[in-house]
């Protein structure tokens, strides 16, 4: 342990606190090989060495086992360094478990690095079952590294004290007037998942709420299976908004404990590193990627919000080898074009969006908070961003969750659209024949809804034709704020990409990064990879590449 001299913040785990001194203590969590490594590390206790009191040794039978999500979650508990020891390449008992740590490692490391937290504090080592003084040499020189590093900015969920008041189901039924369906069966008629063959329904759903048998499993599994997409809220003659009722039944149950990472694909890694953001400690440095072409204004009253695209970049890139940071920079080129010069946050957080429809209020209002706090204090009067989630959540649900931003949000897509229409420019021909995705949040907001096609019918495209499921009918990509994921939503995500194919396009257009990374996860299905497979590019890609001064 270190004695240094500091301001006291917030308390967290420590010993004691005297006249400004401050007695840490350091938590290294050491996700430990059953094999090699493990042998060593036994005959460190075994010839009396003391394992430095810092490290708390997790023992794992490989450490390919160790997905991205457990490495992260460490840090979200309260990690101020995490170590990941495994087998020699070649020495695996599993064959492929070295190489997936060195992957999954690499991959973590470059995210806690956007989050300003210093890759550092992740490492990775292989030994052999008789390199014990290695393996005793590499916790000390590790432990060291992480005391001259200090504390991990984290402040530890399990510190925080548990959501205890909010509304009863009772109030939630009334607010939504579900009492007031009609027992039609549209919205099941036309729920993607139903059609897609999962057995749901969300006129039964909403019948078994209310008869009182809302802690039954299966309607647990239910209320977190909804994709929130908003075709039933379009299609209900009582105008029951479905998707906000959902979303507040997962409030209740992520209040009451009944939520869960099984509903949550990639182990609930996203949701995980959102709720790190919501440490006031935390400074991310997310723009370090940024292209030099691109020209800001440190001083500007109008803001640029990228959203999550480079977080999604790190992750899934030897997965799918997604490349969203190109819709930020690009949304940047076309403000540039037009003579605006924005200004970046530098410790932009995420918008929130996705915390708050799996569930998670009391994490969203707490980023919510610090989003328009630090927009505020920069002294913004305008946010601009491409990602209709982050445009949805800071125009709409930031004021409805009683939060005034005190700025104006607006989409590229609005801005775009009043540029251009403005006249003087024009678009380089398009050699592609092509369909458009739509974007469920886009698509239930009047205000912007009609604009990608708006901007795509400007555009010098060889031929632009609909899917079958277009506009207030588009099917859903599959996914919504990474809840409920599973063989249903993976079929209907086939079903769209085979739409796109019978229109004869060769290039699908996006305009939510999501959209392309759930579209392209289906088009690597083994089986069908060769029928699926299709281009994509998101729409403001698209504008940015072919826009020319006439």
């Amino acid at each position: 342990m270190t004695k240094r001299q500091q301001t006291i913040p917030e308390p967290r785990n420590r010993e004691s606190v005297e006249f400004g001194l401050i007695m840490e203590n350091y938590n290294i969590i050491l996700f430990l090989c059953n094999w090699g490594p493990h042998a060593a590390y036994q005959q460190l206790q075994d010839n009396g060495y003391q394992i430095p009191p810092e490290v708390k040794m997790v023992r794992i039978p490989c450490t390919g086992r160790i997905s991205k999500a457990l490495l992260f979650k460490a840090f979200e508990m309260g990690a101020d360094g995490v170590a990941i020891v495994g087998c020699n390449s070649g020495a695996c008992r599993y064959g492929s478990g070295t190489l997936t740590a060195e992957n999954n490692t690499e991959d973590t490391r470059s995210i806690i690095d956007l989050l300003g937290m210093g890759k550092e504090r992740m490492r990775l080592a292989t030994f052999l079952p008789d390199e014990s003084g290695a393996l005793k040499t590499f916790l000390a020189d590790f432990c060291e590294e992480i005391k001259a590093m200090g504390k991990s900015p984290v402040l530890p969920s399990a510190s925080r004290p548990p959501e205890t008041s909010g509304e009863s189901v009772r109030q939630i039924l009334a607010r939504y007037d579900a009492n007031s369906c009609q027992d039609c069966g549209k919205c099941t008629a036309s729920c993607p998942l139903a059609l897609s063959g999962k057995a749901y329904s969300p006129r039964n759903l909403v019948s078994d709420i209310i008869r009182g048998n809302d802690t039954a499993g299966k309607i647990n599994a239910d209320i977190h299976a909804c994709l929130t997409c908003g075709i039933c809220y379009e299609r209900c003659p009582s105008n029951v908004n479905f998707p906000e009722f959902i979303r507040d039944m997962r409030c209740i149950l992520n209040r009451d404990g009944e939520g869960s990472d099984r509903t949550q694909p990639h182990g609930g890694f996203f949701q995980s590193l959102m709720r790190t953001m919501t440490s006031p400690a935390i400074l991310p440095d997310r723009w370090k990627w940024l292209p030099e072409d691109i020209q800001t204004d440190p001083d500007g009253k109008i803001l640029f919000f990228g959203g999550c695209a480079p977080y999604f970049d790190a992750f899934f890139k030897k997965h799918q080898q997604v490349n969203t940071v190109d819709i930020i920079a690009d949304a940047l080129r076309l403000l540039n074009f037009f003579d605006v010069r924005p200004r970046l946050m530098e410790a932009e957080r995420c918008c929130g969006h996705d915390l708050l429809w799996s569930g998670d209020r009391t994490n969203f209002l707490r980023l919510a908070k610090l989003n328009t706090e630090m927009i505020r204090d920069l002294g913004i009067e305008t946010v601009i961003t491409a990602c209709p989630e982050c445009y949805h959540t800071m125009s709409l649900e930031y004021p409805k969750n009683g939060i005034q931003p005190g700025f104006t949000v607006m989409h590229l897509y609005t801005f775009l659209e009043h540029e251009i229409d403005k006249g003087a420019v024009t678009f380089k021909p398009l050699p592609h024949r092509i369909t458009y995705q739509d974007s469920c949040r886009m698509n239930r907001m009047e205000e912007i809804r009609d604009l990608p096609r708006k901007l795509i019918q400007r555009l010098s495209v060889e031929q632009f034709r609909e899917m079958k499921d277009s506009g207030l009918s588009a099917l859903c990509c599959g996914n919504c704020a990474w809840t409920g994921c599973d063989a249903y939503t993976k079929a209907l995500q086939v079903k769209r990409i085979r739409q796109a194919h019978d229109t004869g396009s060769d290039l699908m257009v996006t305009s939510c990064p999501k959209c392309q990374i759930h579209l392209r996860c289906a088009m690597e299905d083994p089986f069908q990879e060769a029928e699926l497979k299709m281009e994509m590019t998101d729409l403001t890609s698209l504008i940015a590449r072919t826009i020319c001064w006439e």
